[in-house]
């Protein structure tokens, strides 16, 4: 059974980072290297160490792979903040399409046995959407624009891909902690009935 705590681990760094992202000007591939690196490394950490806890057999295996697949984009990312827009593209989308069909796998694997299966089905499915969406933005997109100040600005195909990994963030983050407390709060299964 998941501990409630492991789904909050793992929201903590992406609500933290859709922070960061969300007030931030700068909307760079290089800025998204660096954020995606620190939350894949940080998220990959998390679910490695729990899964290593879970008792042996198919879900540990999936955790075990989707949390190492994560882990090392994270550390390719942190390694190649220089690498620009299409190897962005590239690590992110490779990431979201492996980790999204994993946990949506397990999800759908573990829905009769685990509280946690909707919430992985859920992530899953979120993560998967994620690639979808940042493969349909046009890589060379620039649309020029005037904001109310006057001021001539530029929409890019990397502010869309860093913003749209931004709001992922957000509500993973905010899900992922609603998952947790549900989990904390939740009936205990294993607890022996009253007499009648």
């Amino acid at each position: 059974m998941t501990s409630w705590y492991a789904p909050l681990a793992r929201a903590i760094p992406a609500l933290v980072l859709a922070g960061v992202v969300t007030f931030s000007a700068d909307h760079s591939p290089a800025l998204g290297l660096i954020t995606f690196g620190i939350f894949a490394a940080a998220t990959g950490a998390v679910i490695t160490a729990f899964a290593l806890r879970s008792p042996s057999g198919t879900a540990r295996v999936l955790q075990l792979t989707q949390g190492v697949v994560t882990l090392v984009a994270g550390i390719v990312s942190l390694a190649m903040i220089a690498g620009g827009l299409p190897f962005f593209v590239l690590v992110l989308t490779a990431f979201a399409v492996v980790t999204g069909f994993l946990e949506l796998y397990l999800g759908l694997r573990s829905r009769r046995t685990e509280r946690s299966a909707r919430d992985w089905i859920f992530v899953g499915g979120l993560t998967v959407l994620l690639a979808i969406i940042v493969l349909l933005v046009p890589p060379g997109f620039v649309q020029t624009f005037e904001g109310p100040d006057g001021v001539v600005r530029e929409l890019t195909a990397s502010v869309i891909v860093v913003g749209t990994l931004g709001a992922y963030w957000a509500i993973l983050g905010i899900y992922l902690v609603i998952a947790a407390l549900s989990l904390k709060w939740a009936p205990d299964d294993t607890a022996t009935p009253k007499a009648a």
